[in-house]
């Protein structure tokens, strides 16, 4: 078996993962593949090994074991080396477990939606704030940033007018062009940032999640300030992408936009398909083996990198009839945008949320919402580990 030199980036349009996922996917879809660091590992395309592969918990998410299946020098200072306090992403049982429990009561399907009114608040502020503006405008920075900031900053107790200092650093923490100088200069402002508001009552929100936690007693503040940084970077970064990109998708897919208008009980299954046609996490799942494990007729040695592409999955022709089309009436139960197995999203719940309240308010208060812009211009994030768009320029 011959490695695959590089993990492909380069995509042929806005929407779909590079061409050679889906070659690899038809061809052998569990294949070797050459890190940037010069380790042989895996790539792993197809749905169903996938999700087999995210089940089985001989399989590690610690980031002692981590390396980017694309050149991230940002990653250096937290790949390889013990998770960072609270930063239950790159934890194994039982440890991820411990701190999962914590939260995940914070989170559920019916927490959310008790959130709603919240959200619809902040969204109309906004598409009020974008008709006295006017356009042209930039969708990303008037709406698509703020709608999730602002939920993550209600739900942590953080203050939004802090908002610029944490998304310029997790902004950091996301690109792909951020030395590792700059990624741990950012990681420790953001946790100074949390640990000093788990720490002082006056500057938390009482009901937030991170009072609630300080409260509880049960994590300490090390802990609590690296669950914020998690949440916080990562609550408003994923869902803008999904925001801003899902919009540019409904513009260049009037069919369906269409259909959604037409229909508002498609909606909840709408947005399911955008986050499976889309998966902005388009550079996969990274895990290690803890032991030698036969998969699939290949043999995982102990500490192999072994890179899952959620967005290759996602496209799999096995699982998704048509995978590259762009269709609101589908069956998308299966589709992993959110990850699969223990470590699946905390947030997932406050995603489909938001993105079920923020599009239809959105296309219902501008029906006439149109680029400013040839679609050719519209900056996309290739350079992110989230993928999305830099801007998006629209008017009505």
């Amino acid at each position: 078996m011959t490695a695959i030199d590089t993990h492909p980036t380069v995509r042929q349009n806005p929407f779909d993962p590079p061409a050679e996922l889906a070659k690899y996917r038809a061809d052998e879809p569990v294949r070797r593949m050459r890190y940037p660091d010069g380790h042989v590992g895996w790539l792993v395309t197809s749905h169903a090994l996938a999700r087999k592969l995210l089940a089985d918990q001989r399989f590690s998410a610690r980031s002692e074991f981590k390396r980017a299946p694309v050149s991230r020098p940002g990653a250096d200072p937290f790949y390889g080396a013990p998770a960072l306090p609270g930063w239950l992403v790159d934890m194994d049982a039982p440890e991820h477990t411990r701190l999962r429990q914590q939260l995940a009561g914070k989170f559920t399907a019916r927490r959310m939606r008790e959130m709603r009114p919240q959200i619809e608040r902040i969204v109309e502020d906004l598409l009020d704030a974008m008709a006295e503006r006017g356009g042209p405008l930039d969708l990303v920075e008037s709406f698509a940033l703020p709608v999730p900031s602002l939920m993550i900053c209600e739900l942590l107790g953080v203050p939004y007018s802090e908002r610029a200092e944490f998304q310029r650093n997790s902004e950091i923490l996301f690109s792909l062009n951020a030395t590792a100088a700059e990624a741990s200069e950012a990681m420790d402002r953001l946790y100074g940032f949390l640990r000093g508001l788990a720490a002082s009552g006056s500057t938390r929100t009482a009901d937030g999640l991170l009072a609630m936690l300080a409260d509880d007693g049960t994590l300490d503040a090390e802990e609590i300030a690296g669950v914020g940084v998690l949440l916080l970077t990562a609550g408003h970064e994923s869902t803008s992408s999904s925001l801003s990109l899902s919009t540019l998708a409904l513009l260049a897919h009037p069919e369906q936009l269409a259909l959604l208008r037409e229909d508002p009980s498609i909606t909840d299954n709408a947005v399911e398909e955008l986050l499976r046609y889309l998966s902005v996490f388009h550079f996969g799942v990274p895990r290690t083996p803890l032991e030698d494990v036969e998969f699939e007729g290949h043999l995982f040695r102990t500490g192999e990198s072994i890179t899952v592409s959620i967005p290759a999955a996602n496209r799999d022709p096995g699982w998704f009839e048509d995978p590259d089309r762009l269709d609101f009436t589908r069956k998308t139960a299966g589709h992993m945008a959110f990850g699969f197995g223990i470590h699946q999203c905390l947030g997932q719940n406050l995603v489909r949320m938001e993105m079920r309240t923020a599009l239809p308010m959105l296309f219902r208060r501008f029906p006439t919402l149109a680029l400013a812009v040839p679609p050719e211009e519209v900056p996309l994030a290739t350079d992110m580990s989230v993928y999305g768009v830099h801007r998006l320029p629209v008017t009505w």
